[in-house]
């Protein structure tokens, strides 16, 4: 009989979601739960919107993933100093028991998704239990390691989806009963979305979901810096040590589809015209002169067609397809599957940037990455700049990809809706 070495002895452990004792806000010690929440922290990227939700209540959490200061080192001890204070006046308190949460977001009667909290092991890649479907930047990673060693907690989750193929039919069951149960906290954050969340402390609800994830491959969704952060953490930490773990929501995507939109570019100092002029005879390019709604439709039925991309920033709209094919062959790397290759987002990066515009990737003084479509157009048009606006991916093809162990260029997808921050945190 042949024994399993140990890498295949680690791939058999499979997904560990163990419980914890979460901290949560004190209802009576705040303004209201929906004002101490936050969109993730790369999600806030303007610095209106950060301001907006400093303002919304003096405890927002915005306040400990973003803090204000001149220096990375004292932004971080701000940081801290401000978590320490919340849990010594009992803004924040800890949950009496360890347990998993059981997360519900609901818009209306347009979508619903539940998931499970809990602190996940940390795999290496090689457990191929977390698929990663796009690439980090060192020094976003950095900077998330530094504000979790001096917090000691994970401040927000992120997102992992699995395809529950029958197997997962009890989670998925207890997820739906417990829902129908009084919920520990529930609030209507303003973009609409409704919250709630409850607790499993059950031991027999935590082995049903300790059993059925034990056979699941995870992909992550929304969160590939905070797992590179986890991972980084982990490797500087001899084990056991709280650093072996890190916090998650986990979401069945066969019974709760998530939405998968895309993730535009501001280029800083490039004006429209000098982008549009750099494309001549590289790229077919058409005025587009309609509503920001409209234009998206017609950049949506060219990407159905082939590469293609809508640029804005002086006003109007130009779509921007049908790359030239020599372009191609001599920019886009061919070492890579077919449906890597033909990404917009691929060319958008070999191509685009990387060979007409020179523009590096991972500079935040050349790019910007923004999820809202409109406050892109906003920007660029106000800063004189370029946004490049993007159609999304299908999760279906990023899933094919990421079980391949090909990465997306980073930022190449927006999956959602992504868990409000605030309205759990893991502390050590």
């Amino acid at each position: 009989m042949k024994t399993a070495g140990p890498s295949e002895a680690k791939a058999r452990r499979g997904l560990e979601l163990t419980p914890f004792q979460g901290l949560r806000y004190d209802p009576d010690r705040v303004g209201s739960l929906a004002a101490v929440t936050s969109p993730p922290y790369d999600v806030v990227v303007r610095p209106d919107g950060l301001h907006h939700l400093q303002s919304a209540d003096p405890h927002n959490i915005v306040r400990l993933i973003l803090p204000e200061a001149d220096t990375p080192e004292a932004r971080n001890a701000q940081a801290a100093d401000t978590l320490n204070r919340w849990r010594a006046e009992g803004v924040l308190t800890t949950d009496p028991e360890p347990c998993l949460y059981v997360y519900e977001q609901r818009d209306g009667d347009e979508l619903l998704q539940r998931g499970i909290i809990g602190t996940l092991r940390v795999s290496d890649p090689d457990e191929r239990l977390v698929l990663p479907h796009e690439d980090v930047m060192p020094h976003v990673v950095a900077d998330r390691a530094a504000l979790m060693l001096a917090t000691s907690a994970n401040l927000e989750p992120l997102l992992l989806s699995y395809p529950g193929d029958g197997s997962t039919d009890a989670t998925a069951d207890l997820i739906e009963r417990t829902a129908k149960t009084p919920p520990l906290l529930a609030t209507t954050t303003e973009d609409g979305f409704r919250h709630r969340l409850w607790s499993l402390t059950d031991p027999a609800d935590l082995a049903t979901v300790r059993t059925d994830l034990a056979g699941q491959q995870a992909l992550i969704a929304d969160g590939h810096h905070r797992w590179a952060t986890y991972r980084r953490l982990r490797a500087e930490h001899p084990s056991p040590s709280p650093w072996d773990d890190g916090l998650v929501l986990l979401v069945d995507t066969a019974r709760y589809p998530l939405r998968v939109r895309a993730i535009h570019r501001l280029l800083h100092g490039l004006p429209v015209a000098d982008a549009l002029a750099a494309l001549h005879g590289l790229f077919r390019v058409r005025r587009v002169d309609a509503p920001l709604p409209d234009a998206m439709e017609v950049l949506a039925e060219a990407a159905g067609a082939g590469n293609a991309f809508l640029l804005a920033g002086d006003g109007t709209f130009h779509l921007v397809d049908r790359p030239d094919p020599d372009l191609l062959a001599r920019t886009v790397p061919g070492d890579r599957p077919a449906a890597w290759r033909t990404l917009d987002a691929t060319v958008l990066h070999s191509t685009l940037l990387k060979q007409v515009w020179r523009i590096p990737e991972d500079s935040p003084a050349h790019i910007a990455y923004i999820h809202d479509t409109a406050a892109t157009v906003e920007k660029a048009e106000r800063d004189g700049g370029t946004a490049v606006l993007l159609h999304p991916v299908r999760e279906e093809v990023v899933r094919d990809l990421a079980r391949q162990g090909v990465t997306m260029p980073r930022k190449s997808t927006s999956f959602g809706p992504k868990p409000a921050s605030g309205l759990v945190l893991r502390a050590f």
